[in-house]
């Protein structure tokens, strides 16, 4: 097994802090679901990182919150925040972040779209799925709630973060910088 290099372990931690800074860039809205720049920051750490360092870094983020330190939105951070009404879309964040990462393994523009786009759907179910059985209401009642509004939002999200990657993976390259051996 390859051993993970310096410069991995330098992106997967910048990559946790990108996306606790663009979580606390949020409006409050009545849903208690706040309009944030996270669904940006997890696909664009998928895209730029790949599949296993992404996952990485994006468990990092997850993991930090966890223990109290306020990185999630709204500079709040605990247990109580993965089991509350918004937990299930920060859990999505691993599947998206996985999803969009496939990009190096593929190599197709349209497939790595479509890849990011299903995580983004298994993220917003799984947001859905935990505030519906939180705040005891229906699926269609719930998803209208926390998910239908933010939709046409976090597609966009999706594909400005793969842009972005193609970005600086150009300017990565043209500074003669790799972040991988090999592709994969």
């Amino acid at each position: 097994m390859k051993k993970t290099n310096t410069k991995m372990i330098v992106m997967v931690g910048m990559f946790a802090a990108v996306l606790a800074v663009l979580s606390q860039i949020s409006i409050p809205m009545p849903s208690g679901v706040p309009v944030t720049l996270q669904t940006f920051a997890v696909a664009l750490t998928g895209f730029v990182l790949g599949w296993k360092y992404g996952l990485m870094a994006t468990g990092v983020y997850i993991l930090v919150g966890a223990i109290g330190v306020p990185v999630f939105s709204g500079f709040s951070g605990g247990l109580g925040v993965l089991v509350g009404k918004t937990g299930g879309f920060i859990w999505g964040f691993l599947f998206m972040a996985g999803l969009c990462g496939v990009r190096y393994v593929v190599k197709n523009k349209v497939v790595s779209m479509i890849c990011g786009m299903v995580g983004l759907a298994i993220c917003h179910i799984l947001g859905i799925l935990q505030f519906q059985f939180l705040a005891e209401m229906g699926f269609t009642e719930a998803a209208l709630l926390v998910s239908v509004p933010y939709l046409l939002k976090d597609v966009i999200s999706v594909v400005l973060a793969y842009i972005a990657a193609e970005i600086l993976e150009r300017s990565f390259r043209a500074a003669n910088i790799s972040l991988y051996e090999k592709r994969a």
